[in-house]
């Protein structure tokens, strides 16, 4: 028994049709290829639904096959999905050896199971939307913002126990007091900076800003929530972010905004540990109205967030905290209200489906174009947390999730000519994913809690666990620079044209460059931005918003081999043929690779033209349209 043996591919469509999530009530139809000296008997198909403790089992027929398969008979079932959640598929065979189970092998491919090995099913997402999904995001660009960090404009609002740093584009405060990390250094950057820095984010083409927390908190990253009702003053207050959500949206950006529902700050006016807010929060007065929100045990210590004792945990079943977050006046309604015009979800695996749920229909009903995404960092469409399976795509939680998938493979591709690992990142989220989802998807190739994109393309490896000291001293060489700028220009290519909204961490376009926390959270280089770099996003996203094949349109991989990595958006006529074709090609191998493309494209990032066959050398990328 080898793999040879039987042969089912879930990613191509002669196998498995349609391609991918299926949506509820529709029928799908698999194929599977069996060698005939098997002596197969019977053919089955098992189907376990994720909350059905026993799987289904479907009888396969034979078809006849085409003479260049005739070692193989062909067995196929065609199988109808009616409830939304998650399926797991495998073959079964009887043969004149006995019982042969066919699971998933690498890339989706068919493997056989010997007896009494842990078989790996397919997964089949099934899904019915009951929100729509932002039609006003796709094809668009989004530009994350840490705000303390991105500019500064007008007075300076002091504050006690807040220090006003003087320094803009020093090395952000890291060294711990009295062992703890404090977090209370600001640089200035504000409501009205963002505001003043319009013009140059419509003319970087950007069509809607992710912003950091923005409520009144201690800390300069605003996680440790004081006040969702309230601006952080530091930052304005609610009729500056109106001024600023109306002064953006005549731009055509919309604003989104970090929600973080699964803890508060211990100074808060909820929990009011420091007895800051009056004394009447659930620390220090058992009848507060905020008891019930959070864990305490009978010694009067409390749960908290990753044991951080500053963030004391929420409990998001808390009925008075869910209607608080989620009702008809809720603080999720409220921003909407104020001009946001959607929220990411922080640690959203975190959040128990039955707050989601109660969050998106809270925001849905109050805006139905909003758009509501979630902090996740694995494959979002099998996530279990807490015992629970999230099922976030059903279609009644999250429109979309960040894709930290995409970046892994990115900077494997890019640093090691890795193609396979990207193909197989890429093809398994477009499998498991809903097309809907995939369309709107958060494509975050940088963030606030990960390595800046250039550091982790062109720095230094410091190794598993690098001390603070080591963050902060280091620093690119020119040439280490020039070359991850080189490396940074093919992964932007590649992300401004994968399907999803690629995701700008505020300062990447601009070469900025940082370890992890608090040195990737550094101040935007005003005026001295890598103009090259600048203008190559520029013309990146310029031709991504004037065409519509980002939008919405189809993708199939050209090539995947050696350093090459080359994929085809496309959308269909009424007729069903294929329109509008681009293909992007990087090669980040050490050797040239050639690409049969079978037509005459043009390069439109330099407007180099090509006849059919087209070599790509290392380090090279491609973003090739058809001539006429």
């Amino acid at each position: 028994m080898n793999e040879a043996d039987y042969i089912f591919d879930s990613r191509d469509e002669q196998f498995k049709e349609p391609f991918g999530a299926l949506e509820a009530g529709r029928p799908a139809r698999f194929r599977v290829l069996a060698r005939r000296a098997a002596g197969i008997a019977a053919a089955r198909m098992a189907v376990k639904y994720d909350r059905h403790p026993e799987p289904a089992r479907y009888d396969m027929k034979a078809e006849e096959t085409p003479e260049e398969t005739d070692d193989y008979i062909c067995y196929s079932v065609t199988v109808p999905f009616y409830d939304r959640g998650l399926y797991w598929y495998s073959f079964e065979f009887e043969t004149k050896s006995g019982l042969v189970r066919v699971g998933r092998g690498d890339f989706g491919r068919a493997r056989p199971y010997r007896e009494g090995e842990n078989l790996a099913a397919w997964q089949l997402t099934v899904y019915k939307r009951d929100y729509q999904v932002p039609e006003w995001l796709e094809g668009g660009v989004i530009y994350h913002i840490f705000v303390d960090r991105f500019c500064k404009s007008g007075e300076r609002v002091e504050l006690p126990g807040k220090i006003n740093r003087d320094d803009w584009g020093g090395t952000p405060e890291w060294k711990p007091v009295n062992g703890e990390i404090l977090n209370n250094d600001f640089f200035g950057g504000n409501l009205d900076g963002i505001r003043e820095k319009l013009p140059y984010l419509e003319g970087l083409g950007v069509t809607c800003l992710y912003l950091s927390p923005i409520f009144e908190a201690y800390s300069n990253h605003k996680y440790d929530t004081a006040d969702y009702s309230k601006i952080d003053p530091m930052f304005g207050d609610e009729e500056k972010f109106k001024l600023l959500c109306g002064e953006a949206n005549d731009r055509g950006i919309r604003i989104i905004l970090d929600g973080v529902f699964s803890h508060t700050g211990a100074d808060s006016v909820y929990f009011d540990k420091f007895g800051h807010y009056g004394g009447h929060g659930a620390y220090s007065d058992p009848d507060s109205k905020y008891r019930k929100w959070y864990y305490f045990r009978d010694d009067g210590t409390y749960e908290s967030w990753w044991g951080i004792n500053t963030l004391p945990r929420i409990n998001k079943k808390e009925p008075s905290y869910v209607d608080f977050i989620c009702g008809e006046d809720g603080i999720a309604r409220k921003w909407l209200r104020a001009g946001a015009s959607g929220w990411r979800l922080d640690v959203a695996d975190e959040l128990p489906n039955s707050f989601l749920e109660k969050f998106a229909e809270a925001v849905k009903t109050e805006k139905p174009d909003c758009y509501l995404v979630g902090e996740v960092w694995e494959d979002a469409s099998n996530k279990i947390s807490y015992s629970e399976r999230k099922n976030y795509f059903e279609g009644n939680k999250l429109d979309a999730v960040m894709n930290y998938p995409l970046r892994q493979g990115l900077i494997s591709f890019i640093r090691n000519g890795d193609a396979g690992r990207l193909t197989d990142a890429v093809d398994t989220l477009l499998e498991n994913y809903p097309p809907e989802v995939m369309n709107c998807m958060m494509n975050n190739i940088g963030t606030h809690d990960s390595v800046r994109i250039l550091t982790a393309l062109g720095g230094r490896d410091l190794g598993p666990y690098p001390s603070r000291e080591e963050e902060a001293a280091e620093r690119m060489s020119p040439d280490e620079r020039e070359r991850a700028v080189r490396m940074l220009m093919i992964a932007s290519a590649i992300q401004m044209t994968l399907p999803g909204v690629p995701c700008i961490y505020y300062g990447d376009e601009a070469g900025m460059e940082g370890y992890s926390d608090p040195f990737n959270r550094g101040c935007f280089p005003w005026g001295h931005e890598n103009r090259e770099l600048q203008s190559w996003y520029r013309r990146l996203i310029a031709f991504r918003r004037r065409n519509p094949v980002y939008r919405k349109g189809l993708y199939r991989q050209v090539a995947s081999f050696g350093g090459l990595f080359a994929f085809e958006r496309f959308d269909r006529d009424e007729a069903g043929r294929p329109v509008g074709s681009v293909i992007t090609a990087a090669n980040c191998g050490g050797v040239e690779e050639v690409l049969v493309v079978g037509e005459n494209r043009r390069d439109v990032l330099t407007g180099r033209e090509f006849r059919e066959n087209i070599t790509i050398f290392p380090g090279e990328v491609l973003i090739l349209e058809t001539m006429e």
